[in-house]
């Protein structure tokens, strides 16, 4: 079908990027991240038009974080930008004159892996990152299941612990409150309160203090063998690898994928995820063990998966 651009919209920028039926990147644009639901739309725009010079453009994908209506049309909620009920595709499409479909970011970085990186040769595949928060994509017989309502793969809030710790979407007990970027650096904290004398190595990386560890320090620190940075990966990996075992009842797919800024980290955090994962997987021992494999396109993901799926006319169901 041609040339697409997909949108990814982060916390601090909004990237755009012309992608091929390939899945290769031709040109980005990239333009700071506003504070209001108006000002996004004039971004997002803006970063289009930026990337589509010079190119002939059949449409656009947008990767939004949150939860995105069956249509591939509007927002029904995000939990970091005032969007309710947003009619993002009636917006962008009178902005830039292209035909958009508007996608779940995780979705969209699923679609991307599984197309065009570590999924590739599979036809059952979940998907995860873990990130900031904990997300995931559904590919069952090679298409993107997104669920009646279109929300589906919301794994991040799935409840693993009854009346635990408050999540910022007002539950309590959700995976990523225990499986995710932000669960690391509270582990590590907790840690290094308890027992500062194994976190010598880790404390010295920020400023001395608990609270002042950064999801950085731990990586660095973790692979000089602190013991703290190295007890707070394998507790996150226990959770996450738990959860797998979870989705690997419901889905039973051949491989998990596993994105997000925390696979940037390899085997640090694939070994023991995988070990958890055999550990809590039902029948584990005479059954088939899908594999946890690292995702390979990084922060592009979700811009040329977005860009793919525009070429899909119709949502996959």
């Amino acid at each position: 079908m041609g040339l697409t651009i997909g949108v990814d919209i982060g916390g601090t920028k909004i990237a755009a990027g012309v992608v091929d039926e390939e899945g290769n990147i031709l040109s980005t644009h990239k333009v700071p991240t506003p504070g209001t639901p108006e000002g996004i739309v004039d971004a997002i725009a803006s970063a289009v038009e930026g990337a589509r010079a010079g190119h002939e453009i059949v449409g656009v994908g947008i990767g939004a974080a949150g939860y995105v209506n069956r249509q591939r049309s509007t927002v029904y909620f995000a939990p970091n930008i005032d969007w309710r009920q947003e009619p993002l595709k009636e917006k962008v499409e009178a902005r830039v004159s292209l035909p958009v479909v508007v996608e779940n970011d995780a979705n969209a970085a699923a679609w991307g892996e599984y197309k065009f990186g570590a999924g590739k040769g599979h036809r059952n595949v979940i998907c995860i990152t873990l990130g900031t928060g904990l997300g995931g994509g559904i590919i069952i017989g090679n298409k993107l299941r997104r669920g009646h309502f279109g929300v589906a793969a919301e794994f991040g809030h799935i409840r693993m612990v009854p009346d635990g710790l408050l999540c910022g979407c007002g539950s309590q007990g959700c995976w990523e409150q225990y499986a995710s970027g932000r669960a690391l650096v509270r582990y590590a904290r907790q840690r290094a309160k308890a027992t500062p004398e194994n976190a010598e190595i880790l404390l010295g990386l920020g400023d001395g203090t608990p609270d002042g560890i950064e999801g950085k320090h731990i990586s660095m620190a973790a692979r000089q063998g602190d013991p703290v940075a190295v007890d707070s990966y394998r507790e996150l990996a226990r959770w996450a690898g738990a959860g797998l075992a979870d989705l690997a009842s419901l889905f039973d797919p051949s491989a998990f994928i596993v994105g997000g800024g925390l696979s940037d980290e390899g085997e640090l955090v694939l070994d023991p995820i995988r070990k958890s994962y055999k550990r809590w997987l039902v029948g584990g021992n005479w059954r088939p063990v899908a594999e946890v494999i690292a995702a390979q396109l990084g922060n592009e993901a979700g811009l040329v998966g977005a860009a793919d799926l525009a070429r899909e006319p119709d949502p996959i169901m």
